[in-house]
C-alpha cells in the first residue's frame, strides 16, 4: 500500500486471498468517497457476473491476432494459477465493487480500454519476442523457478522489481504496452480524480503500484512548477 495526498493505492495480486482481505479492511476502515479499479467498462461486467466473455474469431479483426493469442494464453494461465490457490482471478476487484455498492461509494474504472491495449500489443510485439515467448512456453515446465513466492500472498517489492526487470529485458514491447503505457493512463486518470474527491482508494496490480505513484507525484510537481 502507498499513500499520496488523498490517494490510497493498494497493490494486489489478482489471485491472492491476502489481497481480498486487504481491500476489504482498507475500504471499511478508510471509508473513501471514491473507489478506483484497474478495470475498464469492457471487463467489469464479466467480472461481477462470473461469466467472462469468451473470445471469438471476430476478436482477431478487432484486436489483432497477436493480441488475441496473448489474451487467450494470459487468461488461461491466470485461471490455472487461481485454481491452485482456490481464488478466482480478480476476486479482490470484485470485492471492492461489492463494497462500493454496499456502502454507496462512487466507483471509477481507471484502466485503458482492453481492446486498445491488445490492439497496440498486436502491432508492437516483435518477431524476437514472439520466439522467446514460444520457447519459454515450451521449456518452462522443465525449468526450476529462480524466484519462488507464495501465490496466496502479494509478492514483496524485491520480487516484483526482479520480475518486471526480467520482463522488460526479454519483452520490451510487451512491457511498454502492458505496463508503461497503462501506468501512464491510470496515473492520469487518478490525477484528475484526486481534485474532486476527499479520499480515494485505488485497487491495482502490485506491478503498477510504485510507478503510478511516481507518475502522479511528477504530475503534481510539474503543476506546482
Amino acid at each position: 500500500m502507498r499513500i499520496y495526498k488523498n490517494i490510497i493505492l493498494i497493490g494486489t495480486s489478482h489471485i491472492s486471498k491476502e489481497s481480498i482481505k486487504e481491500v476489504e479492511s482498507t475500504i471499511t476502515a478508510e471509508f473513501p468517497d471514491l473507489i478506483c479499479l484497474e478495470l475498464d467498462s469492457q471487463r467489469l461486467p464479466g467480472l461481477i457476473s462470473n461469466q467472462k466473455r469468451k473470445l471469438r474469431a471476430s476478436d482477431v479483426f478487432r484486436i489483432g491476432f497477436k493480441g488475441f493469442l496473448f489474451n487467450l494464453i494470459g487468461a488461461y494461465a491466470e485461471k490455472k494459477l487461481g485454481e491452485v490457490v482456490n481464488v478466482k482471478p480478480g476476486s479482490e476487484m470484485k470485492k471492492a465493487y461489492q463494497l462500493a455498492r454496499k456502502y454507496k461509494i462512487k466507483l471509477a474504472l481507471i484502466d485503458q480500454p482492453i481492446n486498445i491495449t491488445l490492439k497496440r500489443l498486436s502491432k508492437s510485439i516483435t518477431f524476437k519476442e514472439k520466439m522467446t515467448f514460444i520457447k519459454e512456453l515450451i521449456t518452462s515446465p522443465f525449468k526450476k523457478q529462480k524466484l519462488k513466492f507464495d501465490l496466496t500472498k502479494v509478492p514483496n517489492e524485491k520480487i516484483i522489481t526482479e520480475l518486471l526487470g526480467e520482463t522488460k529485458k526479454k519483452y520490451p514491447s510487451i512491457y511498454r504496452t502492458l505496463i508503461t503505457e497503462r501506468n501512464e493512463y491510470m496515473a492520469k486518470s487518478l490525477y484528475k480524480l484526486m481534485f474532486n474527491h476527499n479520499k480515494i482508494v485505488a485497487i491495482i496490480g502490485a506491478g503498477h503500484e510504485k510507478e503510478i505513484i511516481e507518475l502522479i507525484k511528477n504530475e503534481s510537481n510539474k503543476k506546482r512548477g
